[in-house]
């Protein structure tokens, strides 16, 4: 077990970062080891170093797995969350409906949108109507655990029980909490993340936990050598020979992205429970406080703010998003009290 002073030591931000929900900062060692990666590739000696690539995939599985409470047989590693989305949408039946939340990311609406042709219908509500909107015909609810746009939090144990009442699976993308929230992706029948933000990885590097019952109905679609049972005998000819776990699913990694995740994954898998996500909230509480919001228990504000103060924040060197209208702001493990004053004292002026 890691504590969070210690985890705190290995990020070095510049000072007012509060933009994790678009892209995190990574620790020293996930830079250091792609740095190293770079370094053999420039050297000619990355083949060399095919093992340690298998075995940075390896720990990122494992690592994302005990993030979200599933064994790594269950995960599938992709390069983005929509291709991953996308292999759950084309696995509905024909004629399946699929709930989703108003306004949310379009990586969780678009790849089901995209099925409608073939009788895949999409509906929406709004997120905290999202449990008792589910009737018997909904086939799927797919929605994001903390939403990009302001950060809200979806009612995750009200959505379960109504979805186990009309038998209806259940998607999360936790791309915007996996990494602070407490992620169970044993409650649905598939968790989607990004890595690219509060998983501190960098592009390129996503996930997908799929329950046991779903995996046999999911067709591996970009099935290639490296979904195969085992990959060194099965990177040519015929027949189909794939994985018996969700390594069926994956794509080829984009190894040196996943040098990198590795050792950041696995830093945040062992900082003790619950730590990251207290100090997270208290951070982002102080700016809600002082912005005459109410709190919340999310790591991402959002506020109403006026063109002047949006250019004192990127004057005093602010990094924030401006997301639907508003300035959307997160707060993350390395942050500390120094950003939110220096944020609050950009807004006041």
């Amino acid at each position: 077990m890691t504590s969070l002073a210690d985890a705190r030591r290995l990020f070095d931000p510049a000072p007012g970062y509060l933009n994790t929900a678009n892209t995190g900062v990574p620790p020293v060692p996930a830079v250091e080891a792609l740095h190293a990666a770079a370094d053999d590739w420039r050297r000619g000696k990355s083949a060399r170093a095919d093992a340690a690539y298998f075995e940075a995939v390896t720990r990122s599985r494992a690592a994302f797995g005990q993030l979200t409470g599933v064994p790594a047989e269950q995960v599938a590693i992709g390069g983005s969350v929509s291709a991953l989305v996308g292999l759950v949408a084309a696995a509905l039946p024909a004629g399946s409906e699929v709930l989703t939340a108003d306004g949310d990311f379009t990586a969780v609406t678009f790849p089901f949108a995209a099925q409608e042709p073939r009788g895949i219908t999409v509906r929406s509500a709004p997120l905290d109507k999202l449990a008792e909107s589910i009737t018997e015909a909904t086939t799927l609810v797919a929605y994001s655990e903390v939403q990009s746009a302001d950060g809200a939090i979806a009612a995750n144990s009200a959505i379960a029980a109504a979805a186990r009442v009309h038998g209806c699976a259940i998607m999360v993308d936790a791309t915007q909490s996996c990494g602070w929230f407490p992620t169970d992706a044993s409650a649905a029948d598939f968790v989607v993340a990004g890595a690219y933000k509060w998983l501190t990885s960098p592009n390129g590097v996503s996930f997908l936990a799929v329950a046991p019952d779903w995996l046999d109905r999911l067709i591996p679609n970009a099935a290639g050598w490296y979904a195969g049972g085992e990959i060194w005998e099965s990177i040519y000819g015929l027949p189909l020979r794939l994985a018996s776990t969700a390594r069926r699913l994956d794509t080829s990694p984009a190894w040196m992205n996943f040098a990198a995740a590795a050792p950041a994954l696995e830093l945040l898998a062992a900082v003790e429970p619950g730590a990251i996500r207290e100090h997270n909230v208290a951070l982002a509480n102080r700016l809600r406080t002082a912005l005459g919001l109410p709190e919340a228990e999310s790591a991402i504000v959002s506020a109403e703010l006026g063109e002047d103060a949006r250019a004192r924040l990127a004057a005093a060197g602010v990094t924030t998003s401006f997301r639907a209208g508003r300035v959307r702001m997160a707060c993350h493990l390395y942050n500390s009290d120094a950003d939110i004053d220096l944020a609050l004292n950009a807004i006041a002026g």
